[in-house]
């Protein structure tokens, strides 16, 4: 009996630690905003899809992904080929970037990362709230800093979209004190109007992008729902009739 109570002690000290990971993981962060993520949005995928090629892909990778991969979001050969094929790649190379690794860290103090798994690695959550939160901070070399990831060496390269934010300190309604970013000075996409903040349409780009890079981190997976529903249609009604007549066989002699 003794040796069965040390083996429950030994074992729950081995998984309480890693239970409560999670839990010291979430508080230990900057809270995160919702990411409107839905990879069967073509229409946003291909949104994204420009916004990334046109605004990331100067300085990040994203090796693993080919562009005619492209076509399983509803583009066309043609249309690849005329809006987002760089000037003499082909439409099966991938999308790899012409600068080199030394020269982003000597630009930027870091490799940019390639940006093909980013968001199974991050999260969609993390990226939305990342691409988001630029703020300006005249101590950082590019003059931007992240809510997100502090010190951070990227530029905000949507800040004419975006505006101008600032990180104030605020109290909540428990007392405690939380950073907050505060739109100072519109851009092409949000607005101020009687101090109040209009980023809808940013919002809107920003979810698109973040849309497409899920979409990166596993292309398969519109395909792969859509074979999912056909497979739970088709076996629903093949299975349909065999249990409703098993059910009759079984209750025939019932009475």
């Amino acid at each position: 009996m003794k040796n069965k109570i040390r083996h429950l002690i030994a074992a729950l000290a081995m998984v309480l630690p890693f239970a409560a990971t999670p839990a010291l993981a979430s508080e230990g962060g900057p809270k995160l905003d919702k990411a409107p993520i839905d990879i069967q949005d073509t229409e946003s995928l291909q949104r994204g899809a420009q916004i990334f090629v046109n605004n990331c892909l100067s300085c990040h990778s994203a090796s693993m992904m080919r562009y005619n991969r492209l076509q399983d979001i509803g583009l066309s050969e043609e249309q690849i080929k005329q809006n987002l094929l760089p000037e003499g790649a082909k439409i099966g190379d991938q999308m790899n970037i012409a600068m080199s690794k030394n020269d982003g860290k000597n630009w930027f103090g870091a490799t940019p990362p390639d940006l093909s798994l980013i968001a199974r690695s991050r999260g969609a959550d993390y990226l939305y709230s990342y691409l988001r939160g630029f703020y300006r901070d005249p101590t950082r070399p590019t003059g931007w800093n992240n809510r997100v990831f502090d010190k951070v060496g990227m530029p905000n390269i949507f800040w004419e979209w975006q505006g101008d934010q600032e990180l104030k300190t605020v109290k909540n309604a428990e007392g405690h004190e939380e950073h907050v970013l505060e739109l100072v000075k519109g851009g092409t996409l949000t607005k101020l109007e009687n101090g109040k903040a209009h980023t809808a349409e940013f919002d809107k780009r920003m979810a698109d992008l973040t849309n497409f890079l899920v979409f990166m981190g596993e292309p398969a997976a519109v395909k792969r729902q859509q074979i999912g529903y056909v497979v739970l249609m088709f076996l629903g009604l093949l299975l349909f009739p065999l249990v409703y007549f098993l059910k009759k066989e079984y209750w025939r002699d019932v009475h």
